[in-house]
């Protein structure tokens, strides 16, 4: 082959080699920064952690609506993510998949420790699952369930599921920012309603509330009232200053992690995937460097 013909070659792989060069370094710089955050945060407990990044460790269970489900194998989880892809043949006579469908759980889950429990809205999070299925079938919605039940779904079926979950029970590490709101604007409206149910019986309200006997209520009297409104609403609740507490997406920046690891092993995750990214680069730093030395004495 004529030389002026091999150059070109060795240059498109030299920049395709640099693309991997850089991608490699990012992926290095991405485990050493959410290595140090999980290093460097102290775990907490969620009844007492701080408003702010936070690293909590709990076993996760349903969202306060109730037990969700898989939408493509029906196992129950807090969190799924699935992609539905086509086998369709390519310009080169080859196989490919083509995604047609994929969606992401956006709702908020349950996080409990021995001391408390929280909500994990996990939009936007770096999401480790504790299941990871793939299966095939011939329909765009699976026929088959994954794992041992699937089995018979063979891999020259037309159609791929791929599945991730987090299955109820996980112990989880989350790395994420804690806010918490107090229930104050509920609780002023359980008083409202309760204060209005109370007005319907204008004359039990004074009998109770009309302390000078003058047939109305002034506004002593009426903050009274109100105050054994609230009095009875935080009965019901179990406690004078409700809160919900929420761990989400960071507003500085900081990695928004989820994994069913504890907190050391999630260092030592992070710290491998940095070794791999290293050597990773500094390969490919080197073959780019050979084939745009290749490239350019042709």
């Amino acid at each position: 082959m004529p030389p002026q013909d091999i150059a070109p070659g060795f240059l498109a792989l030299a920049v395709l080699l640099a693309g991997g060069t850089v991608y490699a370094v990012y992926r290095l710089f991405g485990s050493l920064r959410r290595d140090r955050f999980a290093a460097d945060t102290p775990r907490a407990r969620i009844r007492s952690a701080a408003q702010g990044y936070v690293h909590l460790e709990g076993e996760a269970q349903a969202p306060p609506e109730g037990q969700i489900t898989a939408p493509l194998s029906g196992l129950p989880c807090v969190w799924w993510d699935y992609r539905i892809e086509r086998r369709q043949r390519s310009e080169r006579n080859r196989d490919e998949w083509q995604v047609i469908e994929r969606a992401t759980s956006v709702a908020p889950f349950t996080l409990r420790d021995p001391d408390g429990e929280c909500l994990v809205g996990p939009v936007g999070a770096d999401v480790t699952p504790t299941s990871h299925e793939t299966w095939y079938g011939e329909a765009p919605r699976p026929a088959c369930l994954p794992g041992p039940e699937g089995r018979g779904c063979s891999p020259d079926r037309g159609y791929r599921y791929t599945e991730r979950l987090i299955c109820p029970g996980a112990h989880l590490t989350v790395l994420g920012e804690l806010r918490s709101r107090s229930r104050v604007e509920s609780i002023e409206q359980e008083v409202g309603k309760i204060v209005v149910g109370w007005k319907a019986d204008r004359a039990a309200l004074l009998a109770r509330f009309d302390r000078n006997h003058d047939g109305e209520l002034d506004g002593a009297e009426w903050e009274a009232v109100r105050a054994a409104a609230r009095q009875q609403v935080e009965a019901s609740l179990g406690c004078a200053q409700a809160r919900e507490s929420v761990v989400g997406q960071t507003t500085h920046g900081e990695p928004f992690l989820i994994a069913p690891l504890d907190g050391q092993r999630l260092v030592r995750r992070e710290k491998h995937r940095a070794a791999l990214a290293l050597a990773a680069s500094m390969v490919l730093a080197l073959l780019t460097a050979w084939a745009a030395q290749k490239a350019l004495l042709r």
